[in-house]
């Protein structure tokens, strides 16, 4: 096999550093967004903020202004150094006698603890009419926390208690005990404690709010939902039959077996199956909470003097800069490793911005040219909205579908409507 050399032509796309750091900034949320940012100017000295900058500025300025001053201040001294002596031991001399015994203060203990108290907390909130509901949003409730509080409600002794708490634990997000009750007898370590108490403990608690919580799988969750329904209802025998005794039926959804064991007629069976469906598989759903996401929107759509301008939101992300005193010890003829370390760090804070730059004009030419394909939503309402799908708008920017895909992703456009039609998209 005789070997040869040959010439091709072709393309092929290169995935460098600098393109997916813009990609990966394309599709995140302003959220996310602001912690990318964090997490640069923590790891790169040569990034920095605008008001960072701002902030050093008047330092500076300050310093300036404080050295001026001693200087006059120095020149005004060795003139009338003389003539202060004598006044200044007359004036120390007339206080010295009339120094009282306690000198007054300019704040008190209670002041000092009571400005402790923050604003938007109990009575502080109300004297002082801050109502910033945003600071006064409370913590997510857990399933845990729910139960542990009605245990410390409900009268238990302290072997029970110690019982109870170890239940609690073994208790998942769903409301369901996947811990066996001679796992939790192990547990405990106490010999004198029988399987039995454990499942005094564990009836008790099923009784706890929501109904069906601490049940060992579906079938007794929904049991003992049956059993603490508020009101009477006229297929509770049939349906506490049902999932009792033919649980499997019921989860085959075999109908003409169900009706045939339990010798009824459709409309009784469409009666059990309405009370079923008000019940909750999953009760722990009921109680956890979690902590309220609030929108920022990343672009603003106004109309002034009959146009519609699109704006990006300022402080949706903070402005980035070089700083300069750091870029100026880059030394170029330097090979040394503190100058390049410098040098990356100058190159990676230059990629970012520049990824940044580009994250915001991209998604200011998609806003745009949605509100300039969608102006009739904006000046009729919804009635007058358009079809619109990513291939039109990538045709219209000459970019690609799936450019389009990251920028729409997760992002929000704050509107000003007519005054007849909802504000905010």
């Amino acid at each position: 096999m005789k070997q040869t050399l040959q010439l091709r032509l072709g393309q092929h796309l290169t995935m460098t550093p600098q393109l997916q750091q813009a990609i990966r900034l394309l599709q995140l949320s302003t959220l996310d967004l602001k912690q990318e940012i964090q997490e640069a100017l923590d790891s790169n000295l040569m990034l920095e903020t605008e008001e960072d900058n701002s902030a050093r500025e008047e330092f500076k300025q300050a310093e300036q202004q404080s050295a001026m001053d001693g200087l006059n201040g120095e020149t005004l001294k060795g003139d009338k150094t003389t003539s202060n002596d004598q006044n200044n031991e007359k004036e120390i001399n007339a206080e010295a006698t009339s120094m009282p015994e306690e000198l007054p203060v300019d704040s008190g203990w209670d002041d000092v603890y009571d400005s402790t108290l923050p604003p938007s907390s109990g009575l502080a909130a109300k004297e002082s009419g801050d109502n910033d509901y945003l600071g006064q949003r409370r913590t997510a409730r857990t399933l845990y926390d729910y139960l542990t509080w009605q245990l410390n409600l409900t009268p238990f002794s302290d072997s029970d208690r110690n019982i109870a708490f170890s239940i609690i634990d073994g208790i998942d997000e769903d409301g369901y005990l996947r811990a066996d009750l001679e796992e939790i007898l192990d547990s405990l370590g106490d010999e004198d404690i029988e399987l039995d108490e454990v499942e005094a403990v564990l009836h008790r608690i099923q009784q706890f709010d929501p109904p069906g919580v601490a049940a060992r799988n579906l079938q007794e969750c929904l049991l003992i939902q049956l059993k603490q329904l508020p009101e009477p209802h006229d297929a509770l025998d049939m349906t506490t039959r049902l999932i009792r005794d033919h649980f499997d039926l019921l989860a085959q959804q075999d109908h003409n077996q169900i009706k045939r064991k339990l010798k009824v007629d459709d409309e009784t069976l469409s009666s059990i199956n309405q009370l079923i469906r008000s019940l909750i598989p999953r009760p722990g759903s009921m109680v956890a909470e979690t902590e309220p996401e609030y929108v920022i929107p990343d672009v603003f759509v106004t109309r002034r003097e009959g146009v519609w301008h699109v704006s990006l939101n300022a402080e949706a992300a903070p402005k980035l800069r070089v700083n300069p005193d750091y870029a100026r010890l880059i030394r170029r003829a330097d090979n040394s490793d503190d100058n390049n370390y410098l040098k990356n760090h100058l190159q990676e804070a230059r990629w970012f911005i520049k990824s940044l730059v580009s994250r915001n004009e991209t998604l200011l030419r998609v806003a745009t040219k949605i509100v300039e394909l969608q102006r009739g939503f904006f000046e009729h309402g919804p009635e007058a909205m358009k079809p619109l799908v990513l291939r039109d708008i990538a045709e219209a920017l000459e970019l690609h579908e799936s450019t389009i895909s990251r920028v729409t992703t997760q992002k929000y456009m704050h509107t000003l409507l007519r005054p007849e039609i909802n504000g905010g998209v």
